[in-house]
């Protein structure tokens, strides 16, 4: 199982690094200088995962913009090279961050499972491959799940395959997600994400594709237990995920923020004063004064008193205690009244 007692977050460098290693190093960087759990890249070879006749998506040609509509052109040019990965992952330990990559395809998922790595992530196109979900599953690592594009049922059906073939469902995790890079803000429908753990009864977390920190922060707020997003060194390199990725000082605050709004739904959820607020209460609160001066023996009418700061004496909330009683002593004005000026 996913250690959760914090959220998980996961940079998405994916394809990012447009083919070069350097690059591809400069990301874990980045991704560890921030704060993240985890660098995730992508591991696929093109010839086993798109057909050379595939188009890209509206947003893939829209964002490279060089007249190939070939999906399978461009993600040949993004593969990672197996003689990467040693390289990747000492950087990573370097670093002091986790190394994780998506497996697009079987013998990618073995490649990986060779590897040091501690769980599967599966991509929101691989949900109704079954296949690919039993073979994870016989891996018996923890999983968790991008649900892009997806509805109830068909994540129900991809976990029913999953748990058939031998996954444990307490290594679950499933991902609310939507594929459209960028996810226009009407299209988050973030509730959902609150369905999906009503109905399967596993952790949740959420996979960003939106513009800006706000959605995953949010998400954390409402009970994401991972988070993943899209950075890259520069929105404007070409490639077809840039667009949709936060730079590196944008990943540094939405980790920030993520790592605060923790604090901040981390207390014991009860009503009480916190241990920052306490001296404040006689400071901001208010205690009973006379509201004049009063000589001794004067029987004391509620026209003589009034509530003055600090509230370090006696409380409004018990102003019975006071009326009615005589003086043992003359008291100037604004005198902070105590039961031993009372008879």
């Amino acid at each position: 199982m996913i250690n959760l007692q914090k959220t998980i977050i996961i940079a998405e460098a994916g394809v990012n690094h447009n083919g070069d290693l350097e690059r591809a190093k400069e990301l874990i960087k980045v991704a560890a200088k921030a704060g993240a759990d985890f660098v995730k890249f992508q591991t696929f070879k093109a010839d086993k995962i798109v057909s050379k006749q595939a188009k890209k998506a509206s947003y893939q040609a829209k964002n490279i913009n060089d007249g190939d509509d070939s999906q399978y052109n461009m993600l040949k040019k993004l593969e990672i090279p197996d003689a990467w990965y040693p390289e990747l992952l000492d950087l990573c330990k370097l670093e002091g961050i986790k190394f994780l990559s998506t497996g697009f395809d079987n013998d990618s998922i073995n490649f990986l499972d060779e590897l040091p790595i501690e769980l599967f992530k599966i991509p929101s196109g691989e949900i109704t491959n079954k296949p690919y979900l039993e073979h994870i599953a016989t891996k018996k690592k923890p999983v968790i799940l991008s649900t892009g594009m997806a509805d109830i049922k068909e994540i129900k059906d991809a976990v029913t395959v999953l748990i058939n073939a031998g996954l444990d469902k307490s290594g679950l995790t499933i991902l609310h997600c939507n594929t459209e890079y960028p996810t226009p803000m009407a299209d988050v429908n973030l509730k959902a994400m609150l369905h999906i753990k009503k109905e399967l009864g596993v952790e949740i977390g959420y996979s960003d594709h939106t513009l800006g920190i706000e959605v995953p922060i949010a998400a954390v707020a409402l009970g994401a237990k991972v988070i993943e997003k899209h950075f890259t060194l520069d929105r404007n390199l070409p490639g077809p995920d840039h667009k949709a990725s936060l730079e590196p000082d944008e990943l540094f605050e939405m980790i920030k923020s993520i790592r605060n709004i923790e604090m901040a739904i981390g207390g014991n959820g009860i009503k009480e004063p916190s241990t920052s607020e306490k001296e404040n209460k006689k400071v901001v609160r208010k205690s009973i004064h006379t509201s004049k001066a009063l000589a001794k023996g004067h029987v004391i009418k509620e026209s003589d008193l009034i509530a003055l700061r600090p509230g370090d004496g006696l409380s409004m909330m018990n102003d019975s205690q006071v009326i009615g009683r005589k003086l043992a002593r003359d008291l100037n004005e604004f005198h902070k009244i105590s039961i031993s000026d009372l008879l």
